[in-house]
């Protein structure tokens, strides 16, 4: 069953398969693609993933795993240089 702590190493590793960065969407349906069973086995996380893994964007971010978008929600998220590897 997964839980909010798995949504950043999932995002980080969607990033990664779509070679550094990514559109929200695009993030979201890799995320979909690999871990649909656990999310529908993940309870109250099943009906709120989508909003957690922007917050968990927002945490890689802050950790520098994640560039900034300065406050552009359209704009695509990319991995820092030292998150690629």
């Amino acid at each position: 069953m997964a839980d909010r702590s798995d949504l950043q190493p999932w995002v980080i590793q969607a990033l990664r398969d779509l070679r550094g960065t990514g559109r929200i969407v695009d993030i979201c349906k890799h995320i979909w693609e690999h871990h649909e069973d656990e999310l529908c086995a993940s309870g109250d996380l099943f009906y709120t993933w989508q909003y957690e893994m922007r917050w968990a964007g927002q945490q890689l971010r802050n950790n520098k795993a994640l560039l900034s978008v300065h406050g552009s929600r359209s704009q695509h998220w990319e991995l820092a240089e030292s998150s690629t590897t």
